[in-house]
């Protein structure tokens, strides 16, 4: 019987460190697109046969004992897996099961130590191929806990609530996300608590039903408090969120090793840009510089690797760090500059807008997210 991987599994074999050659069957531009680290691209289709293939593959794989496929459904990628299994017996092969589609939806839970013994609850919600970072923040003492930019597989956010006896008491997103489905909604009405989002929403024509949440609005975390600062530039709406002056969650606006891009929502032309080096100097810059910085994406390259930190550890900064960032060192002019090019755009962010504005309807939302999220500037 032919063996296949969980794309769990597949992560556990990267974590492990185990010696393995992952061949990718899709086609040029879906591979060069967007691809999990170090796979091999051997384009397979899914009726075709080995035949004569067999010495190329070989020669891709090297002495790897052990070949697992992915293609974007497991489709092609089992049939590869099949026919080298009925091929040659030199490695052990297995076929990722889902591919891509499922490797897209590969999260970790991971606690953030904030303060001492004292300290409130932080998990941050690592969605491993794409790079989206949401979080439950919590007070253990009271047992509340609110979410923060909960993409759609909500369950991951349930389960990190619950694992530590938290209550979901409300449900934020920082802003109108262009690289991912948001969850905040629906995750809202499955518990029955609030939705929220910026003021700025509003102007962007959200139909989505919704909280407004203002500059300077304090929500409460049972005891704890959650202060909004209002800091545009990645878009018009976008909040920054300090808790419990230990931490700030930064969204897009500033992630752990580069600010956000900004054109998504302002297009050409430097409004954006400026926003954005105000938001960053007036704002967020002068806070403390020990302020943990928890920020909303880290960049995923197209071979699949984490920019910064590893998958499963924590992805943060803090403000004195981030103040020594080269892109943060810059002037106003040169800052502009540099954000005049931030690079291919999400995957189909238009429409991903669209869909969280609630004005279209998602259909398959696992394809429209396929890729980085390319959030950065």
């Amino acid at each position: 019987m032919l063996e296949t991987l969980t794309a769990r599994e597949l992560a556990a074999l990267y974590d492990a460190d185990e010696k393995f050659a992952l061949v990718d069957t899709r086609p040029a531009g879906s591979y060069d697109a967007w691809h999990a680290p170090g796979a091999i691209h051997f384009p397979f289709e899914p009726t075709e046969e080995l035949d004569g293939r067999l010495t190329e593959l070989r020669e891709l794989v090297g002495d790897a004992p052990k070949v697992v496929t992915i293609c974007g459904k497991g489709i092609s990628s089992g049939t590869l897996a099949a026919e080298l299994v009925r091929a040659t017996d030199a490695f052990d092969v297995a076929a990722v099961e889902g591919g891509m589609r499922a490797w897209s939806r590969v999260y970790h839970r991971v606690p953030i130590e904030v303060g001492g013994d004292d300290g409130p609850v932080v998990v941050q919600i690592q969605r491993r191929a794409k790079g989206c970072l949401g979080y439950v923040l919590g007070d253990p003492d009271v047992g509340s806990a609110v979410v923060v930019d909960a993409t759609a597989d909500v369950e991951q956010f349930v389960l990190a609530a619950g694992e530590r006896g938290l209550r979901i008491d409300g449900v934020l997103d920082t802003h109108v996300h262009a690289d991912h489905v948001s969850g905040g909604r629906e995750l809202a009405d499955r518990l029955g608590v609030p939705y929220y989002l910026g003021e700025g929403a509003v102007d962007r024509d959200v139909t989505v039903p919704f909280e407004p949440l203002a500059d300077g609005d304090v929500l409460p975390v049972g005891d704890r408090e959650l202060r909004v600062i209002h800091t545009p530039g990645h878009t018009s709406d976008i909040l920054s969120l300090v808790f419990d002056d230990r931490a700030v969650l930064t969204a897009d606006t500033l992630h752990a090793e580069a600010p956000g891009r900004t054109e998504l929502e302002f297009g050409e032309g430097d409004r954006g840009a400026r926003l954005l080096y105000a938001s960053l100097h007036e704002r967020l810059l002068p806070l403390a510089a020990d302020l943990l910085v928890l920020p909303g994406h880290v960049g995923v390259s197209t071979d699949g690797r984490f920019d910064t930190a590893t998958p499963g550890e924590p992805i943060t900064t803090t403000i004195g760090a981030a103040r020594e960032l080269p892109a943060l060192e810059l002037g106003e002019a040169a800052f502009v500059d540099r954000l005049a090019d931030a690079g291919a755009t999400p995957a189909n962010y238009e429409r991903i807008i669209e869909i969280n504005r609630g004005v279209v309807e998602p259909g398959d939302r696992v394809e429209l997210e396929l890729g980085p999220n390319n959030c950065s500037a």
